[in-house]
């Protein structure tokens, strides 16, 4: 199982998808016509995290490849990929009904999490740490 399989995966996607409903929660409590924000950063942050999947079955599948097919493979999945970001933002930039703002914050929501992942590991083993020794 590579590094993008299994519980590091998921465990990503699950803090990305976290972090928008959090950030989603903040917004309902700030902005008195929320829709347009919070459909921006779902939006974006389903497009994000669908691409970081993508990312780890396209490394996945390369594995198994021969040395000629290889390069192509990752290239065009590259641009796939890159291609749906594109799509997404000229859909947000567009329809009034998204927030283009915040559907740019939810494209970062897969790197936010992998940089402030060891941070937030730290802190949740230290209270798992601190819940043991208080029962």
């Amino acid at each position: 199982m590579g590094m993008f399989e299994g519980n590091y995966q998921r465990k990503i996607i699950i803090r990305a998808l976290a972090l928008a409903l959090i950030l989603s929660g903040i917004i309902l409590l700030i902005f008195p016509n929320p829709k347009q924000y919070i459909y921006g950063l779902v939006f974006s942050t389903s497009i994000n995290v669908l691409n970081f999947r993508l990312m780890g079955i396209t490394f996945e599948k390369a594995l198994n490849m021969s040395q000629k097919r290889i390069m192509p493979y990752i290239m065009s999945q590259y641009l796939l990929r890159y291609f749906i970001y594109a799509i997404m933002l000229i859909v947000s930039a567009v329809a009034d009904y998204i927030s283009f703002y915040t559907a740019i914050l939810g494209l970062f929501m897969v790197k936010i999490v992998i940089l402030s992942s060891p941070f937030c590991d730290k802190i949740f083993s230290r209270v798992k740490k601190e819940n043991k020794a208080g029962h």
